[in-house]
């Protein structure tokens, strides 16, 4: 892995960061529990050009969760699922589809087992309704991010650092 830290990767992950925190906030209606709809984990899907995003999809997860009613674990968690997710986007997934799976099934099932063993919820059920809602904003993402993978401009301004050449 390479560690090449500059203060401008430092600053766009601060900015990915801080963008899954607001908009995770803005939303928290739907951001949270067992029918969750999190818009804010678009981003992880950035991860698939630009792996030094990890930190900034992670960190921004993290501070999200800490206003989640599940408390501490939640924190843990979720946070890990997104990480795990994220790790596997950057350096697991050869085409972008493949890539797109990961969050929706770790989330799925991590939290969905969070929601069983906190609330007591049925864990298949709880499976079902955040993999429903992962997958609606993963579709969403994968649309939006692919489309713009066209654009001369974003790739510019992405800078991305792998899949420079994006396949589905």
């Amino acid at each position: 892995m390479n560690l090449d830290i500059t203060t401008r990767k430092i600053a766009q992950n601060g900015i990915v960061a801080a963008c899954y925190f607001v908009v995770t906030i803005a939303t928290s209606s739907f951001s949270y529990g067992q029918i969750q709809f999190r818009i804010a984990e678009m981003l992880i899907l950035l991860c698939f050009w630009r792996p030094d995003f990890i930190l900034g999809v992670t960190l921004g997860c993290l501070l999200a969760n800490i206003n989640s009613t599940l408390g501490p674990w939640d924190i843990l968690i979720g946070t890990m699922a997104t990480f795990v997710s994220s790790l596997l986007v950057a350096y697991a997934s050869p085409r972008l589809l493949i890539g797109a799976l990961y969050p929706i099934l770790i989330n799925a099932f991590a939290v969905g087992w969070e929601l069983n063993w906190l609330l007591g919820l049925d864990f298949w059920v709880s499976v079902l309704y955040v993999g429903i809602g992962e997958a609606a904003v993963i579709i969403i993402s994968y649309i939006l991010w692919l489309s713009l993978s066209k654009n001369k401009g974003f790739m510019s301004f992405l800078s991305p650092k792998r899949h420079l050449d994006v396949k589905w």
